[in-house]
């Protein structure tokens, strides 16, 4: 059993690239429903099916972790607001799921509606026409204020904190993403995560409280973003206590190791400055 507080926020993450022996796979398959399966089996390449088949054993683990109850025992579905969820648990537990390429994370808190997305951030497409089509104004120009070397970056802060606020939501892209502004106060680039400077604000359009939510950046390596956003409608999230996040790097029925935020993006760096030596 883990013991998840109020005020805590666990980050896990798993590489599937590493989930990789037969004998493993074939164990993952086995704590998966016959709809889980089906579901897993539609995806066309067999790099996607992998994936799939990686993240519902690695969410069905980590979640029986704070519940007493075998991975293959656990019971989901969607909620009212399209998120999935735990059936008959003694929690108040909400967790939320994100991928990239070779990046599976899903992010777990108590109480609070969660959100969470990563990215890959060496992409080949104008992520920039992306910021001027859907942004607000108010972040485009900021965005387009700073060098041209740090556009980019940026996009993705903004991109992967909208992301992290519609999908606390559940609603997806049904909410403008001009609707709501994130503002993110001048600091120094590639600190292990942020907090404390980044804002949030609405437009006439969208009803809601920037004092009920939260949100984190971290910067796991110079190829990736991650952000997290937390909302609870009746506490002003603004005003309470500090929350504590920790890591949790997983291969899912073989281990997991806990680490501090600062552990896991530097542990990330020094992966990428190897694997640039080598190649």
């Amino acid at each position: 059993m883990i013991k998840l507080d109020n005020n805590q926020i666990h980050l896990w993450y798993v590489r599937p690239a590493e989930c990789n022996s037969q004998e493993l796979l074939e164990s993952y398959q086995r704590l998966l429903t016959k709809e889980e399966t089906v579901r897993q089996q539609r995806y066309i390449f067999a790099e996607d099916r992998h994936d799939a088949l990686v993240t519902r054993a690695f969410v069905r683990e980590l979640v029986s972790f704070y519940v007493e109850e075998k991975p293959e025992k656990l019971s989901f579905q969607v909620g009212d607001n399209g998120k999935p969820e735990l059936l008959n648990c003694s929690l108040p537990l909400k967790f939320n799921i994100s991928h990239t390429k070779d990046l599976i994370i899903c992010a777990v808190t108590l109480n609070d509606e969660i959100g969470c997305d990563v990215e890959q951030t060496n992409r080949d497409n104008d992520v920039l026409s992306i910021a001027e089509r859907f942004f607000s104004k108010d972040e485009t120009t900021a965005l387009f204020s700073l060098v041209e070397t740090e556009q980019i970056p940026r996009f993705f802060d903004y991109w992967t904190l909208k992301e992290s606020y519609i999908k606390a939501w559940g609603l997806g892209l049904a909410i403008p993403l001009g609707d709501f502004s994130f503002y993110i106060d001048t600091c120094e680039h590639h600190q292990s995560y942020q907090n404390h400077n980044i804002r949030l604000s609405f437009s006439e359009n969208r009803q809601d409280n920037p004092d009920h939510w939260q949100s984190w950046l971290c910067y796991p390596s110079p190829d990736y973003r991650i952000a997290v956003s937390i909302w609870n409608p009746t506490i002003k999230l603004s005003q309470s206590e500090p929350f504590e996040i920790s890591v949790f790097k997983s291969m899912p029925l073989e281990g997991y190791e806990k680490m501090s935020v600062e552990e896991f993006c530097l542990q990330n760096y020094r992966c990428d400055k190897t694997e640039s030596k080598t190649r």
